[in-house]
């Protein structure tokens, strides 16, 4: 398994988006952790660099689930938080796959793009919520994040098995909320065969928003 990083820096401040691969000697496998601190300053912007760091370290040794908490203990004393998703993989091929936050993961099989992981943000619950009523103008609620790494618990940490083989790719919402599905497939169709190129890509069509501002961005290409 390969993993390829892109980052760019938005223009909040300094970049507050952290990932890190970790190979345990012990069990085989690899991990690869993607956070994206909440704010700018210079507290989440030193720990969110740790936070992946220990999610990807913990979770090679003792699986997905426990190095996500693990990560979330740094942040449980009052202070900075952050959301982030962690990707383990297992001695069968298949990976482990957690998250807290909106931080997103997909899955590529050549053929056909899949949402693997559910943001867990006010936005994403109303949306879920009304999808029989329509259209809902929640998209202003997105910054509103439930579940993050200093609140999350075992019952609010979900859990996938991705199937082996296939891409996986995992990306901060600098990403996915600056791009629509329809733009991130095309790049993975278009970037198949090279898995960095595909991840700066990525970082790259995210664009600013009308006033501007345009947020920390982050992708993981694991293949």
């Amino acid at each position: 398994m390969t993993i390829y990083i892109a980052q760019r820096e938005g223009t909040g401040g300094p970049i507050a988006d952290a990932a890190a691969t970790y190979t345990s000697t012990s069990t085989g496998r690899t991990a690869a952790a993607l956070v994206d601190g909440m704010g700018h300053d210079a507290d989440i912007v030193r720990l969110a660099p740790m936070l992946a760091e220990t999610a990807a370290r913990v979770g090679a040794v003792r699986g997905a689930l426990a190095g996500l908490l693990s990560a979330g203990l740094v942040v449980t004393d009052p202070g900075p938080d952050a959301v982030g998703v962690l990707a383990v993989t297992r001695e069968d091929g298949r990976a482990e796959l957690v998250w807290a936050g909106d931080c997103r993961a997909y899955r590529w099989d050549g053929t056909a793009l899949e949402v693997l992981t559910t943001d867990h943000t006010l936005a994403a619950y109303l949306s879920r919520a009304a999808k029989d009523a329509g259209d809902v103008p929640v998209t202003a609620l997105a910054d509103f994040v439930g579940v993050t790494l200093g609140l999350a618990v075992p019952a609010t940490v979900p859990y996938v098995s991705v199937p082996a083989g296939g891409v996986l790719i995992l990306t901060t919402d600098g990403v996915h909320d600056q791009e629509s599905r329809d733009v991130i497939e095309a790049l993975v169709h278009k970037h198949d065969s090279d898995p960095q190129a595909l991840a700066n890509a990525l970082v790259a069509a995210a664009a600013p928003n009308a006033e501007g501002y345009r947020d920390d961005a982050t992708a993981v290409v694991i293949s």
